[in-house]
């Protein structure tokens, strides 16, 4: 993924959150990649083209929280996915590594834009079905760690 891909998908209508977002899977990907100290990824994304219209605080949380909790964050995920977490791509796995870590981390984000985000994250960086994949595992991950909210919005 290089710094351009970050852009592939330009939308005039992304929000600051989506754009932390976008930012935060480039940095986990490269993370998930090639084993990088988080600090010199987040310095390297900093400098690029329109970070400065990201949700940097958001940015911080996703990249540094999902490195940080990525041992929790696949024993929640492994016995909701159907093969080992090694053999998905590096955009599903970063894109499921975010939205489990916003569901169980930022209860202010309602689940279902949790959801919704990492599926358009993979609809525009991952493979063909990549998106319908995280969906489904992120949509069982929220009957866990959300059921009180899923309760009163189903």
């Amino acid at each position: 993924m290089t710094q351009k891909s970050v852009h592939a998908n330009p939308s005039k209508n992304r929000t600051p959150r989506h754009r932390a977002r976008e930012f935060a899977l480039q940095g986990i990907y490269q993370w998930l990649l090639n084993n990088e100290d988080a600090g010199a990824i987040e310095s390297h994304i900093r400098e690029a083209h329109g970070f400065d219209k990201a949700d940097a605080a958001h940015f911080d949380s996703l990249l540094h929280g999902a490195i940080k909790d990525v041992a929790e964050l696949r024993a929640g995920l492994t016995p909701l996915i159907d093969r080992p977490i090694a053999q998905l791509s590096p955009v599903e796995h970063a894109a499921l590594l975010i939205g489990a870590f916003e569901l169980k981390n930022h209860l202010e984000i309602p689940y279902k834009v949790v959801i919704n985000e990492a599926v358009e994250l993979t609809k525009s960086f991952g493979g063909m079905d990549g998106h319908k994949y995280v969906n489904g595992v992120l949509d069982k991950l929220a009957a866990k760690v959300r059921s009180a909210e899923l309760g009163a919005g189903r």
